[in-house]
């Protein structure tokens, strides 16, 4: 079962560590955040903010308070410049639904599924300017 395993460390501890953020258990659907992280997908950080401040769904406004998260990560405990940073990975994936029940006919319920999503965020920087 755990083989290999400091060889997996090695090439771990390898890796370049980019900048992220996550948001947690956000009360919308993956799906309706998706096509707003499809906009600022590979943009520069500066510009998929403008972006996504001037969009006025709420989907953008859960997904600029993830994208400034990782812009400070980068910026406070990476030493990266800013105006360098673009959008690497923007993905929103399913998280735990609620269930709740609506009241029908003959004593009967129907299931409503109240869905949640996590919001990933991951920021590079543009070699050469």
């Amino acid at each position: 079962m755990a083989t290999r395993i400091r060889q997996k460390a090695e090439k771990r501890a390898k890796e370049v560590k980019r900048p992220y953020a996550v948001a947690k258990y956000v009360r919308m659907s993956p799906s309706k955040i998706t096509y707003i992280l499809d906009l600022v997908r590979g943009k520069k950080a500066s510009e998929a903010v403008a972006i996504l401040e001037n969009m006025p769904d709420k989907g953008a406004f859960e997904s600029l308070k993830v994208l400034k998260s990782a812009i400070a990560n980068a910026e406070n405990n990476m030493g990266k410049n800013v105006e360098t940073l673009v959008v690497k990975e923007a993905y929103a994936t399913s998280g735990p639904q609620f269930r709740r029940m609506s009241a029908r006919a003959k004593g009967q319920g129907n299931i409503i599924l109240k869905k949640t999503s996590h919001i990933t965020i991951v920021l590079d920087e543009v070699v050469g300017g």
